[in-house]
């Protein structure tokens, strides 16, 4: 019975030598006819251009794109003097490259940095054990906060001082259309660059700024104003564009009044107005930053029409 076991185990034993001989020579086959060879070169040739793309997007607008010209010039330069056998300045260059690897290290220290600091905010860093799965969500609700509090800061001084203000905080639907009619900023949100987007005599201060994820998009924006007839005629220009903006998409827009000095917010068709900072501070992070999901299309529709309805029941009771 033993002997019987035995050889069945040695069978299966052959089996798996000869499936695995036969997968060699199959290998063997492809590497020999160039196949292996062509992929590998090919995926050499992906990932050399992948890094140098790479390496130039992150120093194209640096200062070291002026001392990668000057590399390559001496290069160039090494080159024609090679080719004329200048003994002296062929020495000279030799000792210059011998500490450029050195030299490059000290020069581009920042951009190196910045490199490796891009690498590790990248998505490949999921894979990273020190990031967490949630590290790049919680950055990004971390500059959203830091814009909600920039911006309420700065609504509650210009409150103070009855400078107007319109600002737009973008959600799902994006808002490119309406970035594109103001001017582009790109910059982190903080209470000074509010203020001076909306300070009187400003060239940007009559249209909206556009928030995208804690930075100022755009400013001098122009909104669309809103199609509801049964808005109230003492609200100006700025509280109907922020109705037709919150009408038109998901956005929550902050007004400031520049009569009154008050505080308001527009979403889904609903101009909440005369609000403290700290209510206006909640609410951002309500939409912003707690709120689960958003709304699909449809009940943001829904929900627009309900806005609609409650407030031209108010302005009838108001009457």
């Amino acid at each position: 019975m033993k002997h019987g076991k035995g050889a069945v185990y040695a069978m299966e034993l052959e089996q798996i030598k000869t499936f695995f001989i036969q997968l060699w020579n199959v290998i063997s086959t492809f590497w020999n006819s160039g196949f292996l060879k062509l992929c590998s070169n090919v995926l050499d040739i992906v990932f050399v251009a992948f890094i140098v793309y790479h390496a130039i997007k992150l120093i194209r607008e640096t200062r070291a794109i002026q001392l990668l010209k000057g590399i390559l010039l001496l290069g160039l330069l090494y080159v024609v003097v090679n080719l004329f056998k200048m003994e002296a300045m062929m020495f000279v260059l030799r000792k210059v490259f011998e500490f450029a690897v050195i030299g490059l290290l000290v020069l581009f220290q920042p951009e190196l940095r910045h490199a490796l600091e891009s690498m590790g905010r990248s998505k490949f860093s999921v894979f990273n054990p020190f990031s967490g799965k949630g590290g790049q969500e919680l950055r990004r609700r971390e500059q959203i906060q830091e814009g909600i509090d920039g911006v309420c800061r700065a609504c509650s001084d210009m409150s103070d001082k009855k400078i107007g203000a319109l600002i737009i905080f973008e959600r799902v639907t994006m808002l490119g259309e309406i970035a594109k009619t103001g001017t582009t900023v790109d910059a982190l949100v903080s209470p000074e660059l509010i203020g001076n987007i909306f300070y009187p005599k400003a060239p940007l201060h009559d249209g909206a700024a556009l928030i995208r994820d804690g930075r100022v998009c755009a400013a001098g924006c122009i909104l669309p104003l809103t199609q509801n007839n049964a808005v109230s005629s003492e609200l100006g220009t700025r509280h109907r564009a922020a109705l037709g903006m919150s009408e038109q998409s998901d956005a929550i827009v902050v007004v400031v009044s520049e009569e009154r000095g008050s505080i308001s917010i527009a979403h889904d068709g609903i101009l909440m107005q005369d609000i403290s900072d700290g209510d206006l501070r909640e609410k951002l992070q309500k939409y912003l930053i707690t709120e689960p999901e958003q709304p699909g299309e449809i009940g943001r529709t829904f929900k627009r029409i309900a806005g609609r309805i409650k407030h031209e029941k108010k302005q009838n009771d108001e009457k």
